[in-house]
């Protein structure tokens, strides 16, 4: 029976799913941040976003292979077994939730300047909390609420933010520009510096990739939503930036605090631009909130399918991974609590930090899959322009997402792998309740494993001996797929107990 609180995305919402994430809080202050650097950084965005585009073309035709939720996990995992598909996972669902606390945090600052005068840490805890927990509940009302509110949260904010772009140029004053390298070192040296700060500005690529079973014919919008919302998000980000650098003095724009409202009333006069931005500031955010929320349920949900994560992420409703919700809302209040109440901003700038790095793991893994699943493919099924095209993209977005690790510094790789490592145990009691299920479910006795507990073959143990001598000398590769010498798919053997001997081949396109 069809539920009216359940709707699959279609291209528009799943566009707007991407373009929402990628621009959360950050650009709001991203002029700013570069300006140190000079013009030379918009050099850095633009091959930046080369790259980003790079990488969603990659998640686009990674879906057309594998439409399933969880996205980059189930690439990992198909293409490299279990538990590179559970770093994946595991590195995602971290990084989400720690964002989502981040981002509420940033909300309060904001709405101090809508509503002034009322600040306090009880105040700002409680506007925190509002911004995690409202989207929280527009999620747990189902997909139909989560895509009507991302798609006008993004109108919301793209169309002022394309607005200032727009405009912004027919005041452009290119005296106003400063220095093209203004770091004083090797103009290498200024946009490589550049680069680092605007490395993470198009984190949330993989987000129609993450949410394709929820998205209609995700074989084919999964790709376009991703292509365009990352195109959208650039479109924003680059115009916006020239616009703010052209009608902000660069002595000034240095040292602000808020760059985009600078620039409206540079642009119009009048101190009212500050009002306006930190609207379109807290919509960016609630709604970039509201997108997340929906990702930090995605990938434990998939996981929790393949039986890597508890089977409590496995609850669904309306649509949406309720338990998921409502755990990522919960870390990231506590979370949130730590920061206002302890005043252990350490604690929070730690976690904050390994985000930076685990963020980066899953798009490893996604681009370093589709490079495995080229080289391994049915060659002579592919035409070589289409192949040699896939590959570069491929390497591209590889050495991309290289660089995002290498860009995330040495501090926070070294904290984030020690807390991708701190996930091996919960691996290990995973896999390790996984396969006494298994065993159970298979009614396993002595021998069984080795094909001697039934000789007849009629039993469990007699099935499974003779599903292995009909394998032979089959290798299994890296992704748990029996392959046989050369790298040709080999026939395997599906083994139900109380079914007759099933045979599969494993897609290799």
């Amino acid at each position: 029976m069809h539920d009216r609180h359940t709707r699959r995305f279609g291209l528009g919402t799943a566009t707007c799913l991407v373009m929402g994430n990628i621009i959360g809080g950050g650009i709001f202050l991203l002029p700013a941040s570069v300006a140190p650097f000079g013009t030379v950084s918009l050099v850095a965005f633009g091959v930046l976003t080369v790259g980003a585009l790079a990488l969603a073309l990659v998640f686009g035709r990674l879906a057309q292979r594998h439409p399933d939720t969880g996205g980059p996990y189930v690439y990992a995992r198909e293409a490299f077994g279990d538990f590179a598909g559970f770093l994946s996972a595991w590195s995602y669902w971290t990084m989400t939730w720690v964002s989502n606390a981040a981002l509420a945090v940033a909300a309060v600052g904001y709405v101090h300047v809508l509503f002034p005068g009322h600040e306090s840490r009880g105040m700002d805890l409680a506007v925190a909390l509002a911004a995690l927990w409202l989207p929280a509940l527009s999620n747990l009302a189902g997909t139909r609420y989560v895509g009507a509110v991302q798609l006008v949260s993004t109108v919301l904010k793209f169309v002022p933010l394309l607005f200032i772009a727009i405009v912004g140029l027919f005041f452009f004053d290119p005296h106003k520009l400063g220095a093209f390298n203004a770091s004083g070192g090797s103009a290498l040296g200024g946009m490589s510096a550049a680069a680092a700060i605007l490395l993470y500005s198009y984190v949330g690529v993989e987000s129609a990739a993450m949410s394709a079973g929820e998205v209609r014919d995700p074989e084919r919008n999964v790709g376009r939503a991703t292509v365009l919302g990352t195109i959208g998000a650039a479109l924003v980000y680059l115009l916006g930036t020239v616009s703010v650098f052209g009608t902000v003095a660069h002595d000034k724009l240095v040292d602000s605090k808020a760059p985009f409202s600078d620039a409206v009333n540079a642009m119009f006069g009048g101190h009212w631009g500050g009002t306006v931005i930190a609207a379109a500031a807290v919509i960016s955010i609630v709604g970039a909130l509201n997108g997340w929320t929906l990702m930090s349920a995605q990938s434990p949900y998939a996981a929790a399918k393949d039986g890597l994560f508890p089977a409590a992420f496995l609850k669904k409703r309306r649509g949406v991974p309720t338990f998921g919700v409502l755990s990522a809302a919960v870390l990231a209040t506590a979370l949130t609590l730590i920061n206002y109440l302890t005043g252990s901003g350490g604690v929070f700038e730690i976690l904050v930090l390994i985000t930076t790095f685990s963020a980066t793991v899953p798009y490893l893994l996604a681009a370093g899959a589709q490079v495995y699943f080229l080289l391994t493919g049915q060659r002579d099924k592919v035409r070589p322009g289409r192949f040699a095209r896939d590959l570069v993209l491929a390497l591209v977005a590889f050495g991309f997402t290289f660089w995002l690790v290498a860009g995330a510094g040495y501090q926070a790789i070294y904290q984030g792998v020690l807390f991708l490592f701190a996930g091996i145990l919960v691996y290990a009691w995973m896999a390790a309740r996984r396969k006494g299920r298994r065993d159970s479910d298979a009614g396993t006795v002595p021998g069984a494993e080795s094909g001697t507990g039934d000789e007849s073959g009629t039993g469990a143990g007699g099935v499974a001996g003779a599903g292995a001598a009909a394998l032979g000398e089959a290798a299994v590769d890296a992704a748990g797929v029996p392959a046989v010498a050369g790298g040709a798919p080999a026939v395997v053997a599906e083994v139900v107990p109380g079914e007759p001997v099933a045979a599969s081949v494993p897609s290799s396109s």
